[in-house]
């Protein structure tokens, strides 16, 4: 909570610190025209900032805020001329018809992925500006008010505007901060990051997407609501323009996404220079505004394709990390202190069926993937799942997780149907889930991955990290590793941290899917014992793994899937020794292994 409180402080003091020096700068600029280049500055930093909440934290990018931004010009246009309302309540209506608008253009467009969701937006302000046209709105003045100025935003001096502009910069920048330390942000850069491990960790994207495109819409429209006020004329090509996405997606890029200081750096370095080279060149150069963005954007991804917060970020870091020869403090071992003695089947007891198949299938075209499979776990048992490669095993957990609706069948988890569920709503009923190959949000550090997972069981940000740092502890990560960065972990680094992730939210059941992929002999032997411990402590589990001889040793129960089918369930003793699945699966040379293994 301490460290929380002082980085908060960090950052208002910086953004404190920016407002004060620019505001300096600005009022010792005497040029009226140099003064409204800094008030406009401060306008694109917020439409940057805008579009830096959907399309930076959660990586869909959008073509199209410019529809935002022209919705709010235009309600503050057509509020002042038709019926005399003041800016100063013509700008918060335009963000609720931002905001409006960001819900109903949400709805539909969130159905699109990729560069489907970008050219989808771009569409929206290429629409409304031939609406606006077509209602007679080519060129509206917004009249002047002599006689009460004051109360029209209306003013003489330019720094007026600017001192505005910088309060709207603030709040949207402290707002997009809090984002991006809140459950909220990091929900969203999971989702950019890994979607599937980001749902399957319990975060619903839907709802997170939709909250963000609100936040997004109304900063735009709030940003062309004042663009009006200051230029005093609107056209439907100057607020809803493709130049006016573009600029929103460069300073953000330029600056670096992701970050609330990306846009405000992209702002202040683009701004003035395109604005400065249209004044001088502009009439020897029509258009030389576009040219300085596309070589803004050339020489961003050619440099730093992260952005220039990024760029120095890392560059700073990497001066702090030790040199390569320097000695490093050794590393805390992973497994357990002591060691775990293993059980047999026949030694325990479970309880009821915790988790209940009955003829589930799903098909792919004319390939059943899973064929009426019916099986049932019981509560507390370590419950293996083998079978040959393209057997059905993961497309078996992906219906189990919802990320595959079953074509037919039943699936029940304590008693209750989980199937057409959503992946988060599986995980909310107390599923966790790994992955074959390990999703991780590598920009983010161990411990911010395994808060991710601990949303979904927890009320409030403390609490998520309480039972992330518990979940760590159970895996044996502790100390200096939970706050290095997961794209530098080791392949056993990153099976605990997921194995941790999945663990978070105290879940009944765990879905682990070649957990012990990529590990050698050592390693597996480091965590073994670990998802022994995790089902003595109460966790029922099921497990895809090719690893037999870890899994003869750990499993209660075995179940066998050959394409798609199942075609063996029982003890592992006597699972092994069926000729169908040495047939299938193990080979005729497994025979004697395997009676040695489990005598």
């Amino acid at each position: 909570m301490i460290g929380k409180r002082r980085a908060y402080l960090r950052q208002y003091a910086a953004i404190a610190l920016f407002a004060l020096a620019y505001l300096a700068l600005g009022f010792a600029v005497r040029d009226a025209y140099y003064q409204l280049i800094m008030v406009q500055v401060l306008v694109w930093a917020v439409m940057g900032l805008g579009w830096n909440v959907l399309s930076g934290y959660s990586g869909m990018i959008s073509f199209g805020h410019a529809a935002f931004f022209g919705l709010g010009a235009y309600t503050v246009t057509i509020a002042f001329v038709k019926f005399g309302i003041t800016p100063w309540l013509g700008i918060p209506l335009g963000v609720v018809v931002g905001v409006i608008a960001g819900v109903l253009i949400g709805i539909p467009t969130f159905r699109l992925r990729g560069h489907y969701f970008a050219l989808a937006m771009l569409a929206y302000p290429l629409a409304m500006l031939y609406v606006f046209e077509w209602m007679g709105y080519q060129e509206v003045s917004l009249p002047m008010k002599r006689e009460n100025p004051v109360a029209y935003m209306q003013f003489a001096d330019q720094r007026t505007y600017m001192v505005i502009a910088m309060l709207l910069a603030v709040a949207c920048m402290v707002i997009s901060m809090h984002v991006e330390r809140s459950r909220f942000g990091r929900s969203l850069l999971a989702i950019k990051q890994n979607l599937p491990a980001a749902e399957a960790a319990g975060i619903d994207a839907a709802r997170w997407r939709m909250y963000a495109m609100m936040l997004s819409a109304g900063m735009a429209a709030a940003a062309g609501g004042f663009y009006a006020v200051i230029l005093l004329v609107v056209t439907p090509q100057t607020v809803f323009g493709a130049l006016t996405s573009a600029q929103a997606l460069i300073v953000a890029l330029f600056g670096g996404v992701g970050v609330f200081w990306g846009p405000i750096i992209g702002s202040t370095i683009l701004i003035p220079l395109a604005e400065t080279l249209h004044a001088k060149l502009g009439d020897i150069l029509p258009g030389i505004q576009g040219v300085v963005y596309g070589v803004a954007i050339i020489v961003i991804i050619l440099v730093a394709p992260d952005g220039i917060y990024w760029k120095v970020r890392d560059r700073i870091m990497a001066r702090r990390a030790p040199p390569a020869g320097a000695p490093r403090a050794a590393a805390r071992p992973i497994a357990p202190a002591t060691p775990i003695a293993w059980d047999t089947a026949a030694s325990r007891s479970f309880g009821a069926p915790l988790l209940e198949l009955q003829n589930v299938s799903r098909a792919f075209g004319g390939l059943r993937a899973v064929d009426e499979v019916t099986l049932s776990v019981p509560e507390g048992m370590i419950y293996g799942i083998i079978g040959p490669n393209g057997a059905g095993k993961t497309t078996l957990f992906n219906v189990l997780n919802g990320f595959l609706a079953a074509n037919q069948g039943a699936m029940r988890l304590a008693g209750q149907e989980i199937g057409g569920l959503k992946p988060h709503e599986v995980c909310a009923r107390g599923v966790g889930r790994t992955f074959q190959v390990v999703r991780s949000f590598p920009r983010m550090t161990v411990l911010e991955n395994v808060v991710i997972g601990a949303f979904v069981g927890a009320k409030t940000d403390d609490e998520a990290e309480r039972l992330a740092h518990a979940a760590l502890a159970r895996v044996g990560m502790t100390g200096g590793q939970v706050h290095m960065l997961a794209g530098g972990l080791t392949t056993k680094q990153l099976r605990l941290m997921e194995l941790a992730r999945a663990l978070a939210p105290r879940p009944k059941l765990l879905l682990l899917d070649e957990t012990l992929a990529g590990l050698g002999h050592d390693e597996l032997e480091g965590i073994l014992p670990i998802i022994r411990q995790v089902n003595r402590e109460g966790v029922t589990i099921v497990i895809i793994e090719h690893t037999m001889h870890a899994m003869v040793k750990l499993a209660d129960h075995f179940c066998v899937l050959d394409h798609g089918r199942l075609i063996a369930s029982g003890k592992p003793a006597d699972v092994v020794k069926n000729p169908a699945v040495i047939e299938a699966y193990l080979g005729k040379k497994w025979m004697d292994r395997a009676q040695d293994q489990v005598a």
